[in-house]
């Protein structure tokens, strides 16, 4: 039997009267068809397109960003609970309490708060529950009675005037990180992918404790200048003439909002810790963004910042929680606040998906022995042994491998375009070298239009430093691409890049984590939707880890009766070391030998290298890779 009214009718006859009638403001605290995700982007070759998002009929907001009810509508000829199961699908995905069902007759209310002793009830039209109840329920669920408490979760988001509104997430995120801190809690991490936005989430944080007194003096620290500033005049501006960046060592205490590399106010010597010139309860809040590298150890620099300004909260935020034997920030931080996985990023489409190229080389797979008494191109003895995947650029060189890469990443940018912005991550300085010479000596034509179409981007090198910002710049064409080792592994915002190509051996899934990161920003306006990882040494099969994209697990929890053990070899990053002074992080650069350490031979192109299999893979609606095409060069 047909509806006679469309679910259309039923909201602006029925819903829409009842909750006007409950007092709710139509235009403030009441939205309808609220569309929440973009919709996954799907890849068929070089093709894509846009999945279904996902939508809900109303949701209501005790204040504009603080979602607490939710209903599902269903036309006339739907029973009253027909729509409950979606509802509850998107309030659970929201984080919103109260999720209603109705086709016109009535409200079926399921509470997720788990106060009441009835989950669900049915209520007429007139009982739906007024905006001031609902909330107050709401805060007796969340612990938040006080009116110091209700003071701190009702105080309003910043708004520019432009329309730009969080995303569902970082509401979600922002919101529960400001009721734990109103409820008292200390120490709290914040877990959100690489590309969703923490520095916006971090600025709505301060913003909202800022304004609402809590907290009155703020210091954020971050690892990198150039994370630092992006922050300064792109999230942060709103915070105006209240915010500083500490710098050249220098301290002026006018300031309520303090910008820091956490390398700046700290060093070896006593009077080098020049935030001990602050008073130690100076800052009532402190956030410490990619709180996983190697800040996350004991005896790391912004370890010792927060043991100083023990007194004030510790706000940790991070893409990838570092879990090895001895070094975790779950164990300093306790479980995350919240959590937004690269896997639900690419899900409802705010993420870019990616397609893998795995290549294999001959000598990879089968290893290469010297002949007896060969020397390498310096007329070194290379030691007789085996030599394999995980050898070559760190122990040994061969001249054709290099060249090979290089000749599979320029056919590569042919086919999508030779101006699609790249990053080659290389084992060591030495490595980003040599690569960014094959490079050049594949594509003269580029770079005789421009000698930046390649650079080197490394820790040591000041012109390619200053290329940095160039490159993650859209509307910057060169440089096209560049070679690395760790410099451009966390906290680059390369919006349009569409190759990364891994030639290095990676066994951190920190770092594997942090490096995928860097193509997963979409850029509409550039045509950015998905990009490709092309892999050389088998890092991607990182991808069939459970620890890929999975929840953090805590693995260590060290006593003072039972010490950590030393980590693996395979567990430590170079990141993974304390950082010193005002220094930056710097790339791995083994060209300068230690006393005893072996050296790195050097092969020239007497010794061939061939393309054994090239597999390419697209990221499946499961989470796992999809082989698309393979090419066996063994049966040739």
């Amino acid at each position: 039997m047909p509806a006679s009214l469309s679910e259309r009718d039923v909201c602006s006859k029925f819903i829409t009267p009842a909750i006007t009638a409950a007092g709710w403001d139509l235009h403030t605290q009441i939205r309808e068809e609220v569309t929440f995700t973009k919709g996954r982007i799907i890849v068929r070759g070089k093709l894509h397109a846009r999945g279904e998002t996902k939508r809900a009929d109303y949701i209501l907001y005790f204040k504009p960003n603080l979602p607490i009810a939710l209903i599902e509508a269903k036309d006339d000829s739907h029973a009253l609970g027909a729509g409950m199961q979606q509802g509850l699908g998107y309030a659970d995905t929201l984080d919103i309490p109260f999720v209603y069902s109705s086709n016109g007759s009535g409200f079926l209310e399921h509470d997720r708060t788990g106060l009441s002793e009835i989950v669900e009830r049915e209520i007429s039209l007139a009982e739906f529950p007024s905006p001031e109840a609902l909330w107050q329920r709401y805060c007796q669920w969340k612990g938040l009675e006080t009116p110091e408490a209700r003071q701190v979760i009702e105080q309003d988001y910043y708004f520019d005037g432009t329309g730009k509104a969080p995303r569902y997430y970082q509401l979600s995120a922002i919101n529960r990180v400001i009721e734990a801190i109103a409820r008292g809690q200390q120490r709290i991490l914040l877990v959100m992918a690489t590309g969703t936005g923490k520095t916006y989430t971090a600025f709505q944080i301060i913003w909202r404790l800022w304004k609402s007194k809590a907290k009155k003096r703020i210091l954020y620290l971050a690892d990198r200048n150039i994370l630092i500033d992006q922050t300064k005049t792109n999230d942060f501006k709103p915070f105006g003439a209240a915010m500083t960046k500490i710098q050249k060592r220098q301290i002026d205490k006018s300031f309520e909002i303090y910008l820091s590399l956490y390398q700046a106010v700290t060093g070896n010597e006593e009077d080098k810790n020049i935030y001990r010139q602050f008073s130690r309860d100076f800052f009532d809040l402190v956030i410490i963004d990619e709180c996983h590298r190697g800040s996350a150890a004991e005896n790391s620099a912004w370890h010792e910042i927060l043991d100083y300004f023990s007194n004030a909260t510790h706000i940790g935020l991070t893409a990838t929680p570092k879990e090895t034997k001895d070094v975790s920030n779950l164990h300093y931080f306790g479980d995350p606040v919240y959590t937004y996985s690269l896997k639900q990023g690419i899900e409802d489409g705010f993420l870019a998906p990616y397609k893998v190229i795995r290549i294999d080389f001959d000598k990879d797979l089968q290893g290469w022995r010297p002949k007896r008494g060969q020397t390498d191109k310096f007329g070194n003895l290379i030691e007789d042994r085996i030599y394999n995947q995980k050898d070559f650029d760190r122990e040994l060189v061969l001249d054709e491998r290099t060249r090979l890469v290089a000749w599979k990443i320029t056919e590569y940018l042919e086919s999508i375009g030779p101006y699609s912005k790249t990053i080659v991550f290389c084992e060591d300085i030495d490595h980003a070298e040599r690569m960014r010479q094959a490079l050049v000596n594949l594509n003269p034509e580029r770079v005789k239009e421009s000698a930046k179409y390649i650079m080197r981007i490394t820790g040591d090198d000041p012109l390619g430093k200053a290329e940095l910002d160039n490159f993650i710049d859209p509307e910057q064409r060169y440089p096209v691409i560049a070679t690395t080792s760790q410099l451009m592994s966390t906290g680059v915002d390369a919006q349009t890049c569409k190759l990364i190509v891994l030639d290095k051996r990676i066994q951190s899934m920190t770092e594997f984590k942090q490096i995928i990161g860097r193509g997963t920003r979409i850029n509409e306006d550039y045509d950015k939707y998905w990009f490709t990882i092309m892999d050389f040494k088998k890092a991607t099969e990182l991808f069939a880890d459970p620890a890929f994209d999975g929840e953090p697990v805590q693995v260590y929890e060290p006593t003072p009766d039972d010490p950590a053990e030393p980590p693996e070899e395979d567990d430590q990053t170079p990141n993974d070391q304390p950082d010193q002074g005002d220094q930056e992080p710097p790339d791995i650069d083994i060209s300068e030998e230690e006393p005893g350490k072996r050296i790195k031979y050097r092969v020239g192109n007497e010794v061939t290298v061939y393309v054994v299999a090239e597999r390419v893979q697209y990221y499946g609606p499961d989470g796992k890779l999809i082989t698309e095409s393979l090419k066996d060069y063994t049966r040739k």
